[in-house]
């Protein structure tokens, strides 16, 4: 079991990161649980093995949720779900689980919040991961046609039952928009600037008549958060400190679209 949790660390940040850099992330994420593991250290109450299963087994149970939430599964959430599942590149017996999973999620009776409670648990301290499941869903429910008022409720309940407040959701949802918008084809239309400096605020949690001061506190918490030398003190390897800064990007990204609204220098 000692590839466990770097496999499905892997395939996740493979999925957040979308390339190389998310599951070196992942990575390193799951290999984190995997030596806790071997040299005997848990976490609250599990080992790593069983967290990893956990977590793919909500990811895709929840996923199912979600895409059942307005009573139907179109084609369209369900080429997202197998989407995601090519991008994990699973074998063909975790293929079949994860569908089994999803089937399983879409039951009406369907524990939601039993799941989630037990997610929770076992991310004791951990808010990145929760914020990482959650992105997950996110980027599913997304590619699945967007979010429908059902599924919104369903993110909303998700939300409480992992801590997560409704300004750090704002803020995945901002930076999910960005990443899309930034990524198409082409240059971007010039009517999506109201609605990128709108995501852009939210990215960085502060007010559109927020001062300019206050935006560069905003920008600079978030940075220091987030900064490469941090990662590597918690385990990233320095040859791999250049993809760290794809974590800072969408953040510089926000506050460069503020900054040049508003012609800050």
């Amino acid at each position: 079991m000692g590839w466990y949790g770097k496999l499905i660390g892997a395939v996740l940040g493979a999925i957040i990161g979308r390339g190389l850099f998310g599951a070196i992330v992942g990575f390193l994420i799951g290999h984190q649980f995997d030596r806790r593991a071997a040299s005997g250290a848990t976490g609250p109450g599990r080992d790593s093995g069983a967290f990893s299963r956990l977590f793919f087994r909500a990811t895709f149970q929840v996923m199912g949720h979600v895409a059942k939430a307005d009573g139907r599964v179109t084609v369209q959430e369900i080429d997202a779900a197998r989407a995601v599942m090519r991008r994990f590149s699973l074998g063909e017996a975790d293929v079949r689980l994860a569908i089994d999973h999803f089937t399983d999620g879409k039951r009406a009776d369907f524990p939601l919040e039993s799941v989630l409670a037990e997610l929770r648990a076992s991310t004791a301290g951990r808010g990145d991961l929760r914020r990482l499941f959650v992105q997950i869903q996110l980027e599913a429910s997304m590619l699945g046609g967007g979010l429908n008022p059902p599924a919104r409720a369903v993110f909303a309940r998700m939300c409480v039952s992992l801590g997560i407040s409704a300004a750090e959701f704002a803020a995945l949802e901002a930076m999910l928009r960005m990443q899309a918008h930034g990524r198409g084809p082409g240059p971007q239309p010039s009517r999506d600037a109201p609605s990128r400096l709108a995501d852009a605020y939210q990215v960085l949690g502060v007010r559109k008549d927020a001062s300019d001061r206050e935006v560069k506190l905003a920008y600079r918490r978030l940075m220091s958060q987030n900064h490469p030398d941090k990662l590597v003190a918690n385990g990233l390897p320095e040859s791999m400190i250049e993809a760290a800064h794809e974590r800072t990007r969408s953040i510089l990204e926000a506050y460069e679209a503020i900054r040049d609204s508003r012609g800050m220098k």
